[in-house]
């Protein structure tokens, strides 16, 4: 098998064994670079592009020793993101070899700065090591292409298992502490029976019980989602909300006659955005919005027993004026979104009577009820 040749993310090592599935022994592994060219970001990516560049010399490691099921899992890895392989030379401390390197599809990705691989590990490694481990499940049962397709929900859904982890353990005192860890879990068996902009998984376990025994191995099914940041954006000058309405499958498939419910403005929390930042940019794209200054209301599981998904609920304050109120949305994502400006007033009486079936909604409205003489004392 010709050696290969990384010049990009590849030569992250937990990412290479998380794509070939297996440790990676480090003495087939050695430095090389490739003349007359460079490594850059691809625009709007988290992954870099190999660029003809004279006088230049793309950096990387040369792989030695990999096997033909290793090649056909780094092929269907990088394959459908528009990569071929090609024969180039590359030189080493112990002279020039023949190898092979994947280079873009030509016109597919257009150039950035120089890449940093440094970098990329420091904003984007684990996310994307923990997206390859979801990519390489369908391994031998979906195409490449297929995946390539779905790869932003994979990465999206990645990003949220690292931040759950990154967020650690609260230790606030107040909070009863039965001690129970992730670590009190043993997982025997993953399997992703369905997967496309959502997911399901179905987790075989065992955990720790109160009393100390462990549990018989349980099946749980997850709808698997990533996370979202919702925001009920709020006038104190005006003293009026901004609510959206637009079909929902979810009530819909649930039988409700009249599935376009009023919710607050919501969206996913893109990889490498934090939640303020998605708050800002739903506002934007689905109500026109600029906020002035957010305030945090919770970070929540809706339902815990049956999704992942995690929101991150927001009172976002802002000017309202008329002009706001009609229809918009982002058309690739085939939204029609109608905004409707309610004074405090009337939402408050649609909280109060319970005409307000969303659930983040109504906890917005509820925290807002708490905090609105407050934010309309505030210069």
């Amino acid at each position: 098998m010709q050696p290969l040749f990384v010049y990009g993310t590849l030569r992250h090592l937990p990412l290479l064994e998380r794509v070939v599935g297996h440790p990676v022994a480090t003495d087939g592994i050695v430095p090389a670079g490739l003349s007359d060219h460079q490594a850059h970001w691809a625009a709007g990516q988290a992954f870099p592009l190999l660029v003809a560049k004279p006088g230049a010399q793309a950096e990387g490691l040369l792989l030695r020793g990999l096997t033909a099921q290793d090649m056909a899992r780094l092929d269907f890895y990088e394959g459908g993101f528009g990569f071929h392989l090609a024969r180039v030379t590359v030189q080493t401390d112990g002279g020039r070899v023949e190898a092979q390197v994947w280079y873009p599809d030509a016109g597919l990705w257009e150039p950035a700065a120089a890449f940093d691989l440094p970098l990329w590990q420091a904003r984007w490694g684990t996310i994307n090591v923990a997206a390859a481990a979801e990519m390489m499940d369908h391994f031998g049962q979906r195409d490449a292409a297929e995946i390539a397709r779905l790869y932003p929900m994979i990465h999206a859904r990645a990003a949220s298992r690292v931040a759950a982890e990154r967020a650690g353990v609260p230790t606030d005192a107040a909070l009863p502490d039965s001690g129970m860890r992730r670590t009190d879990v043993a997982l025997q068996e993953l399997a992703r029976p369905y997967a496309d902009f959502f997911a399901v998984e179905e987790h075989h376990l065992r955990f720790r019980r109160f009393d100390g025994t462990q549990s018989p191995v349980v099946k749980r099914a997850v709808f698997m989602a990533s996370d979202a940041a919702i925001l009920l954006p709020y006038d104190p000058v005006r003293d009026a909300v901004l609510v959206i309405e637009q079909f929902r499958a979810g009530p819909w498939a649930r039988g409700d006659l009249a599935p376009w419910p009023l919710e607050p403005v919501a969206g996913r929390v893109d990889p490498g955005e934090t939640p303020e930042d998605a708050a800002h940019r739903e506002a934007a794209e689905e109500a026109g919005l600029v906020l002035h200054r957010l305030e945090k209301v919770s970070g929540n599981y809706p339902s815990p027993g049956s999704t992942s998904e995690f929101f991150h609920i927001f009172v976002g304050l802002c000017d309202l004026p008329d002009r706001l109120m009609g229809l918009g949305g982002v058309a690739s994502e085939d939204e029609d979104i109608r905004s409707h400006i309610l004074p405090w007033a009337r939402f408050q009486d649609l909280l109060d009577r319970d005409l307000l079936t969303v659930g983040p909604l109504i906890l917005a409205g509820h925290w807002l009820a708490r905090h609105r003489a407050r934010l309309r004392a505030a210069p």
